[in-house]
């Protein structure tokens, strides 16, 4: 069957192609993300899949990219709700449609993507959306919970030094991970200043222990020292005498 892999990124599509193509899929990947904001990012992301589909001998469209059309679109339902679930909705929605179109028109049998493979998506939306798009364009819907691989995507992409993104692609995404990212530095910079402080007691217990020690031994060896002081003058006084 000819299958048309909606693909969010290359490190995302490792498991997924390998998974399909082992059910016996006939593979070719749609890159249809015009929500990956700046361009700039897109253009990295892109590359990276090619990249690598290139090696595999997998062929790879592009649709038109036009972060304009989103930010009406997806952009506009977060404005509107300001849920994310209703711009990640509307996200999906645009770009598995683009994508279900071409593969109505190219013949091809069925639609899948690689979102299922991240935890950070909205797993039910997706799904949702996938086969209400596949219904509209009379294909077959292949959606699969490709999440339980994510781990050895996560290793095998590191191991072959592919660019790995780490926001999910809109500008409102990156502002919510820069933002996610801060606070889980701030906790754990607040749990470590509540350990130093749990701790410091302990280490200040420690250190006095440290101290006294010290002072005991250099008090033992003034008195050694003395000792042999007092020894040699007496051995001194008797060799004189």
């Amino acid at each position: 069957m000819k299958l048309l892999l909606h693909a969010c990124c290359g490190p995302c599509s490792l498991e997924p192609v390998r998974l399909l193509a082992a059910q016996g899929y006939d593979i070719t990947i749609a890159f249809a993300n015009s929500n990956i904001q700046p361009r700039a990012e897109y253009d990295h992301r892109l590359e990276t899949l090619h990249d690598w589909a290139r090696e595999e001998g997998i062929p790879v469209i592009e649709g038109a990219y036009s972060d304009t059309a989103w930010n009406a679109t997806a952009g506009a339902a977060w404005k509107e709700t300001r849920r994310i679930s209703d711009r990640c909705r509307a996200c999906y929605r645009m770009r598995l449609e683009e994508a279900a179109r071409f593969a109505a028109e190219e013949g091809f049998e069925a639609l899948s993507t690689t979102l299922a493979v991240s935890p950070y998506q909205l797993f039910d939306i997706c799904h949702e959306e996938l086969e209400a798009v596949c219904s509209q364009y009379g294909l077959t819907c292949v959606w699969q919970d490709f999440r339980p691989y994510y781990p050895e995507a996560t290793r095998r992409s590191r191991d072959a030094g592919m660019y790995r993104q780490n926001y999910c692609g809109c500008a409102y995404s990156k502002i919510e991970a820069d933002a996610e990212r801060a606070e889980r530095k701030r906790r754990r910079a607040q749990e470590k200043a509540q350990r130093a402080a749990a701790e410091a007691p302990l280490r200040a217990a420690a250190e006095a222990q440290r101290r006294l020690k010290n002072e005991q031994q250099a008090a033992y060896a003034r008195k050694q020292q003395a000792k042999r002081a007092a020894r040699n003058a007496a051995r001194a006084q008797m060799v004189q005498s």
